[in-house]
């Protein structure tokens, strides 16, 4: 009998062991390394793990599982609570690249048969041309008419490539077809589109929106730019999306500029406002104060009138190696599944609000789940405005 016992008594401690240390590495994944909080006092921490502030000088906060088990200790720093002005709008982007951005390359049918000028040169997709033969080039008709009036002789193009500058030799052919000089290269040195204002923030004199950047529709590439604006648009109709095949807001772009176009990266973009906003503050929640659980959306989505409707935040990624998946997110009204479909191009920059705080903002859909899509922590797109 005592063997018997002895033997239950260590499988039960074998399986406590194994339960506290999947909560362990449960936790150490799930709990942030760096944690912040608005008072000195307070430290929070999803169930059913605990949160106590430290006595340390060294100003730690110690995680435990149910208040007793020790899972990990993180640094702990107390913040300012910042406050901004909720978007929710939609706006056009217009925006222009820092030299002329290299889409693709092609075949140049000439009279001793079909070449590849640009290609076998070297140029690839995403490559950014800013000078040709030393002459700088911003436009993609500069690089038409540089290729056009060369002759056939050999041009010397400047190109920016991950970084890196080099220099490559493209000897346009003259088109059989057209009877033109070419390159076989296609170029593009602007862009367009819509989105969803995520914020103004009056302390930077930032606009923000999209949670994501603007790439490239070839490459995937982001576009460098050196500059354009940030306009007002209305919501002329609306794709509805499906399950594989993601709808959009068509919008109409309208003549007011709200802002100039200074930054456009991972986590959104971002222009120096022309006026600043009316409109009552709301503060921005922590990422540490974001929780799994109901939420709600502002967005554009009929009348040109914004509104607000019903999501669910169904998990948060504080470990995330991607602004884009700071969370993630479903979308339960009805009406608005009625109206859109779920989420749709254009919805990109909506404010996710929960508690009374602003908590982050859509970035994409999942095309095979037209409901669910991935957000922004609005920490994160507000440490961008301000160059933090």
């Amino acid at each position: 009998m005592m063997k018997k016992s002895l033997k239950r008594s260590a499988a039960f401690l074998a399986i406590c062991s194994m339960v506290y240390l999947s909560f362990i590495g449960i936790g150490k994944h799930t709990l942030p390394q760096d944690y912040t909080a608005i008072h000195a006092q307070v430290a929070t921490a999803n169930a059913p793990f605990t949160a106590q502030i430290s006595a340390d000088p060294a100003q730690q906060v110690d995680f435990s599982l149910l208040g007793v088990f020790p899972v990990r200790s993180s640094n702990f720093s107390v913040v300012t609570r910042n406050y901004v002005i909720v978007g929710g709008d939609v706006f056009g982007i217009k925006l222009y690249t820092r030299g002329v951005l290299v889409a693709r390359t092609d075949d140049v049918n000439t009279a001793n048969g079909t070449v590849q000028p640009a290609h076998a040169a070297g140029l690839r997709s995403g490559d950014i041309i800013t000078h040709i033969d030393g002459q700088e080039v911003a436009r993609r008709g500069e690089v038409a008419h540089a290729v056009e009036q060369s002759g056939g002789i050999p041009l010397a193009f400047t190109v920016e490539r991950g970084g890196n500058v080099q220099q490559v030799e493209v000897t346009p052919q003259r088109c059989a077809d057209s009877e033109r000089y070419t390159a076989g290269l296609w170029v593009r040195d602007s862009s367009a589109g819509i989105g969803t204002v995520t914020f103004f923030d009056k302390a930077s004199g930032m606009m923000a929106g999209l949670g994501h950047a603007i790439t490239d529709v070839d490459t995937g590439d982001i576009i460098p730019i050196s500059g354009g604006e940030l306009v007002g648009a209305k919501v002329m109709g609306i794709h509805r999306g499906a399950d594989g095949a993601p709808g959009e807001l068509c919008g109409m772009f309208e003549p007011q500029s709200l802002a100039t176009l200074d930054i456009n990266d991972e986590t959104g973009v971002f222009g120096r406002l022309h006026e600043t906003p009316q409109g009552d503050l709301v503060p921005v929640a922590l990422r540490s104060e974001v929780r799994a659980g109901p939420a709600q959306i502002m967005m554009t989505a009929a009348g040109n009138e914004r509104r607000t409707f019903d999501i669910e935040i169904t998990r948060v990624a504080l470990h995330s190696q991607s602004n884009q998946r700071n969370m993630t997110l479903r979308i339960t009204d009805p009406e608005l599944i009625e109206i859109t479909g779920g989420i749709v191009q254009g919805m990109s920059g909506s404010p996710i609000m929960q508690n009374g705080m602003l908590v982050g903002a859509v970035t994409h859909v999942f095309v095979n789940s037209s409901l669910e899509g991935y957000g922004i922590f609005a920490e994160t797109m507000l440490g961008t405005a301000r160059g933090e």
